[in-house]
């Protein structure tokens, strides 16, 4: 029998469904539905929650999350089976980023591959990208040779310090600035 393919999964729920919930845990499929066995949710400072968890690779699975006030809930960005949200792990073993974690191409001068970089070296979402300095952002960029240089990533942690604290008329304003 083959080596089973693993695939690392966020489940990001967004501060408007957290409410005013401390803490929560994942519970799916994959860990039976036991209350014991839960995935512990971490809230970030604006309010979302977030935990990873590495899954079969080409498998479905069915989850939801408990929040610490009794309310299950679901990922309203996924698709839902019956009262269950549904995840399809991709075939390919790749870094998976669940609908509805950030987007860092929203950040103005990263593109899909630059997101991609970033990913891999452990900055996935905007609070990681905020809290980076732009030393470890250029030595990042500086992995890719020539075609990094081309990058300034000198305002991506403002931008990501506002899209963190949910600012976005302010984002929307620096993010104009920065087209001129």
């Amino acid at each position: 029998m083959g080596e089973i393919m693993k695939t690392k999964v966020t489940f990001t729920l967004p501060a408007e469904i957290v409410g005013d919930a401390t803490n929560g845990v994942l519970l799916g499929e994959f860990n039976n539905w036991n209350e014991n066995e839960g995935i512990v949710l971490k809230k970030s400072k604006n309010g979302v929650m977030k935990t990873s968890v590495s899954l079969e690779a080409g498998q479905s699975y069915q989850y939801r999350y408990l929040l610490a006030d009794g309310r299950w809930v679901n990922d309203h960005n996924a698709p839902n089976q019956h009262d269950n949200c549904v995840i399809t792990v991709p075939e390919k073993a790749e870094k998976v980023v669940q609908k509805g974690a950030d987007d860092l191409t929203k950040i103005r001068g990263i593109g899909e591959k630059i997101a991609e970089v970033l990913i891999t070296n452990g900055i996935d979402s905007f609070e990681k990208l905020a809290n980076s300095t732009f030393e470890t952002l250029r030595a990042i960029l500086d992995t890719l040779g020539n075609r990094g240089k081309s990058y300034d990533p000198t305002h991506w942690a403002k931008q990501a310090k506002l899209a963190t604290a949910g600012r976005w008329d302010e984002f929307k304003k620096l993010h104009a600035e920065l087209k001129k």
